[in-house]
């Protein structure tokens, strides 16, 4: 899938390992895992293939965040995105990625 970031945190995260604003950061482990995370969203080739990895607990959102997708970076952070598919003589899949939030909270 071709990523896109949608806020400039979240590609500094995943390119440098911080945040410039005091607002998003995160611990070591947290931005280790979510990088990880972004560079198997960035190997599938479709959202079909998430479902081969199980630890991702990827689900499509229900309710106010309807049309989102969300997977676990960890067991208190996902990654939530939402895709589309550009059909011409290759499917190109564009995951726009959101937001790293706190799934408790």
């Amino acid at each position: 899938m071709e990523i896109r970031f949608q806020k400039q945190y979240l590609q500094d995260l995943y390119e440098k390992g911080q945040a410039n604003d005091k607002k998003h950061r995160f611990q070591p482990q947290v931005i280790s895992k979510y990088r990880k995370t972004i560079d198997i969203l960035e190997s599938v080739t479709s959202i079909e293939d998430l479902f081969r990895y199980n630890s991702l607990n990827y689900e499509v959102l229900q309710g106010n965040k309807k049309g989102i997708s969300s997977v676990r970076v960890n067991n208190q952070y996902r990654i939530e995105f939402t895709t589309e598919q550009i059909v011409s003589e290759i499917a190109i899949t564009i995951c726009n990625i959101t937001e790293l939030s706190n799934h408790y909270k």
